[in-house]
């Protein structure tokens, strides 16, 4: 299975900020992703998206890419954070106030989802339907009466 990473350094945002957004693609399958940094609202969200398609065109580059784009997943993606930058913001009676400008740096991994196999598929217990009362369990507390 192949790995895609993209790395985007000194990005003038905080770490926090970053990591709510991202926190919304993790797991997700890379067209819904795109699709939801397309239409966030948050303004790191571009460079997010910036970061997520270089980390496609880097998994498309590997030899062991399958050629699917559809089977991409967001396998990962974190913001660390990176230098601050310390500014001076007069203040009155002469004293001074600090300003940190924070920045992150942002990344993103994208991997190919497994194939499901029709075997392990069929295997799998059935399901109950909504609403069906559950099956009474064999040697609980309840059911000794």
């Amino acid at each position: 299975m192949a790995v895609g990473h993209a790395t985007a350094r000194y990005i003038r945002t905080s770490a926090q900020k970053a990591g709510l957004v991202l926190d919304q693609i993790r797991g997700q399958e890379v067209a819904h992703a795109l699709a939801t940094l397309r239409y966030s609202r948050k303004l790191i969200a571009r460079d997010i998206e910036k970061v997520l398609r270089s980390a496609v065109a880097n998994l498309q580059q590997q030899d062991g890419f399958s050629g699917d784009v559809d089977r991409l997943v967001v396998a990962g993606c974190w913001a660390n954070q990176g230098p601050s930058m310390k500014r001076v913001r007069p203040a009155p009676m002469g004293r001074a106030f600090r300003v940190v400008k924070r920045m992150a740096h942002l990344t993103v991994e994208v991997a190919e989802r497994p194939r499901a196999s029709t075997a392990s598929t069929a295997s799998a217990a059935p399901r109950r339907r909504r609403g069906a009362p559950a099956p009474a369990r064999r040697g609980s507390a309840h059911a000794r009466g």
